[in-house]
């Protein structure tokens, strides 16, 4: 895989051995996360919203309401930050001064673009859908035509992007060692629990294998 090129805005400057630039890591780092953070100036004020997202290659798939704020700025081709952040622990350091938090996050930046045809459209909210569980596309009911015209998808090109990492323990200054304090971390763990079904089903409550495949999956 390549990586993506490293530029002003996307290198770390503060402990940049936590920074990389390859697609693998950022892209794994994307496709994990459930939600991502999109930041667009609106009329000179700052919005930052978050959506679902997917991703095919490096070209993001968003979708909403026509009417939405988000889909008429984020596919009008402003330039677009997207932010994606995952909690590993938070890190109890003996000074509050480095006390921090394990993470995983990638900043991305790039246009955003309307997909008005509906082959298009249809295939980006595939792609949207199966990267929340695979498999769903074909155990669900596809979009209607009423449904697809009610809908924005967006398509956003990635120019830019790089992911930070922090891993491991407290990072005490060496006076501090002998100190009182405890210092740890407290691991934190986001993962998909088993299905509950709805009330109102009118077939058999057991869950498709597609959805119990998603089970037990750590984020």
């Amino acid at each position: 895989m390549a990586d993506y090129e490293v530029e002003k805005h996307t290198r770390l400057n503060r402990i940049p051995d936590r920074g990389h630039y390859d697609e693998k890591t950022v892209h794994s780092i994307i496709d994990s996360a459930l939600i991502c953070h999109l930041g667009f100036i609106e009329n000179g004020r700052p919005f930052v919203i978050p959506c679902i997202h997917g991703r095919e290659g490096r070209t993001l798939y968003l979708h909403g309401a026509k009417a939405s704020r988000l889909m008429n700025e984020s596919g009008s081709g402003k330039d677009l930050c997207i932010t994606f952040t995952h909690i590993d622990g938070i890190v109890l350091a003996r000074s509050l001064f480095h006390s921090s938090m394990n993470y995983r996050s990638v900043v991305a930046f790039g246009k955003g673009r309307i997909l008005e045809a509906d082959g298009e459209k249809i295939h980006a909210l595939n792609v949207v859908t199966e990267g929340l569980c695979r498999g769903r596309w074909e155990g669900g009911r596809t979009p209607t035509k009423k449904e697809l015209e009610a809908t924005s998808v967006i398509a956003v090109d990635i120019e830019h992007a790089g992911a930070k990492i922090r891993t491991g323990g407290a990072n005490d200054d060496e006076g501090d060692l002998s100190g009182p304090w405890w210092a740890g971390v407290l691991p934190v763990e986001t993962k998909i629990h088993p299905p509950i079904p709805s009330e109102d089903l009118r077939i058999d409550p057991a869950p498709p294998q597609h959805v119990l495949d998603r089970v037990g999956d750590v984020l």
